[in-house]
């Protein structure tokens, strides 16, 4: 009963994210009353394994102790105070932890990842203007790239039912060729084809240098795309280009952080530093909004001045809250004391084992993975094979979203063995059920 009623009153006061309401006319909102490991459990005590980590924010769990108790130790002394003019012990201690993980420092602080993706342009043509090169307006992003819904993150974002609705609001970008490895030709590597799509960045910064101000890019992953995977050696040659041509390197790390790609940053698997890293999602473990920008001292240093208006006059009002900073430290505390890269290694290994018969299924293109992310196409002319599939995916009790036809598994990093085998299991229980091959998509 507290089921029903509960999704009655969502229906009628909560606008929710990502959907189209109406939809919930038939296909119901799933009420969740508390969350244990991979598992979130409705009122009626209905398992749904997170395999998606709850839009890609869980790392180590629902309900996890350490992350829990730091939470609610810091909230015994200090829950929040404004940033501006002020300062608290766990913003200190976490921007100095990010300054010695990437190499780079100074970190400001919002609370989504579109905002981290807004700050970041905004710094990189503020940088520009503050060194007397005011033309340099303009950004450049990849094909099919995701990095936000504000205005200026959809401005870089290329997937057309986010933003065409929006475009007259938009300052127009070019899209570079995404080296994402399903575009490839017949026969030719991964690696081939990032050179071949770094060679035409490259033509065009080329050209147009003088009036570029950054590139931003998903390091590795372009998620929204449907989880396109790409060479490294594109970052590398991205680095390469954007240093000679004098644009600055953005690196959207808010989904492929934290370890995501099977390493702490993506950018890692490129020996690459970037001028800007984004950060979000699982930057507390997935239990407060939070987000920051990292930048090198050079840019700090643009900005540090006597005339106000050269400083970076933006604001947000939880910005560097004290209790997300507190779950941010307790979360880079478990990396290192579960040593969770070095575990991962060996959940990946167990997971493509148990997923072997899904490789092998008739409907099954292109499965890739990468760090704790696995991803496929699924050949079906079924125009809502997404939406079916999904809501097949609850019956069986798991949390799965696809993207189109693009079925991918995201779960926490602390799975449990019985439950990596639950999981393959189901997929490829859903396969049979929603998956019949009828025509095939990507080949």
């Amino acid at each position: 009963m507290r089921n029903d009623d509960l999704l009655k009153r969502s229906l009628q006061a909560v606008w929710h994210p990502c959907t189209q309401m109406k939809s919930h006319e038939h296909l119901p909102l799933v009420p969740i009353a508390r969350g244990e490991g991979v598992w979130l459990y409705d009122f009626d005590g209905k398992p749904y394994l997170d395999a998606v980590s709850s839009w890609w924010v869980n790392l180590f769990g629902h309900n996890n102790p350490r992350i829990k108790n730091a939470i609610k130790q810091q909230l015994d002394q200090l829950e929040h105070v404004i940033l501006a003019g002020f300062t608290h012990e766990p913003v200190v201690q976490l921007s100095e932890r990010l300054a010695e993980l990437t190499g780079l420092g100074h970190c400001f602080y919002a609370s989504d990842g579109a905002s981290a993706t807004e700050i970041a342009l905004k710094m990189s043509f503020h940088y520009w203007r503050n060194s007397n090169l005011n033309q340099k307006t303009q950004f450049i992003s990849l094909q099919n790239s995701y990095h936000g819904e504000t205005l200026g993150a959809l401005s870089v974002t290329d997937v057309a039912i986010f933003k065409d609705i929006y475009a007259p609001l938009l300052r127009q970008s070019a899209q570079m060729p995404s080296p994402d490895s399903r575009l490839a030709e017949a026969g030719e590597s991964a690696e081939a084809f990032a050179l071949r799509c770094a060679d035409a960045l490259e033509t065009y910064v080329a050209a147009h240098h003088p009036q570029l101000a950054a590139f931003i890019v998903e390091p590795l992953i372009q998620c929204a795309a449907g989880m396109g995977m790409y060479h490294p050696i594109y970052l590398q040659r991205a680095r390469e280009i954007c240093k000679q041509y004098q644009i600055h390197l953005i690196a959207d790390e808010i989904a492929v952080g934290f370890g995501r790609t099977g390493t702490l940053f993506a950018c890692e698997q490129a020996g690459i530093t970037p001028d800007f890293m984004c950060l979000s999602k699982g930057i507390t473990g997935g239990y407060l909004p939070l987000s920051v920008v990292l930048t090198t001292d050079e840019i700090y240093q643009a900005f540090y001045h006597n005339d106000i208006a050269r400083g970076f006059l933006h604001s947000h009002s939880y910005t560097g809250n004290a209790l997300a900073c507190s779950a941010a430290l307790a979360t880079l505390e478990i990396f290192v004391d579960d040593d969770v890269i070095a575990s991962n290694r060996s959940q990946a290994a167990r997971m493509n084992a148990l997923l072997a018969p899904v490789i092998a299924h008739a409907s099954v293109r292109n499965f890739r993975h990468l760090g704790m992310v696995w991803a496929f196409e699924v050949a079906n002319g079924n125009p809502h094979f997404a939406q079916d599939f999904y809501k097949a995916a609850l019956a069986h009790g798991l949390l799965l979203r696809p993207i189109g036809n693009t079925v991918y598994l995201m779960p926490p990093y602390v799975i449990k063995a019985e439950e990596m085998a639950e999981l393959a299991a189901g997929v490829l229980a859903l396969l049979d059920e929603c998956g019949v091959s009828i025509a095939p998509l990507l080949d």
